[in-house]
């Protein structure tokens, strides 16, 4: 690991954000500092379904959203309310798979990028939460 990448984790961890899967209902991986109300991502899905929505905090655009993950590329409707956007993906779409691998996502809706990145140490959780999704 390289001095750069130390220091990048041992900031995440100070911060207190971290990726946390739940399993009995809903399915939801929260990028959250636990035992508050803060959250930046939440991917949720019914278990079996191969839909996850991904909500963005932060993020408030509505109208056509571009998902872009490594290689792959897909669109979907961006649904917007106060304090968050929405959009759906499928878990088995290639922007699903390449999410799996690099954990990093960018979802731009008129020319407004928010991106998702789940750290190495957290993708067991992201797969996780695809398996469960998809049955």
């Amino acid at each position: 690991m390289t001095m750069l990448a130390t220091l990048a984790a041992i900031a995440a961890l100070q911060s207190g954000w971290t990726w946390t899967l739940y399993e009995d209902g809903p399915v939801v991986l929260a990028n959250e500092i636990p035992d508050t109300p803060q959250l930046r991502a939440i991917l949720e899905c019914q278990p079996g379904t191969g839909v996850a929505r991904l909500d963005l905090f932060g993020a408030t655009g509505a109208g056509i959203a571009t998902i872009v993950s490594g290689t792959a590329t897909a669109t979907g409707q961006s649904e917007a309310t106060a304090d968050h956007q929405s959009v759906a993906l499928r878990t088995d779409h290639p922007v699903f798979g390449q999410f799996l691998i690099t954990g990093v996502l960018d979802v731009a809706v008129a020319g407004d990028h928010q991106a998702v990145a789940v750290p190495a140490g957290h993708l067991a959780k992201l797969r996780r939460f695809a398996e469960l999704c998809s049955g």
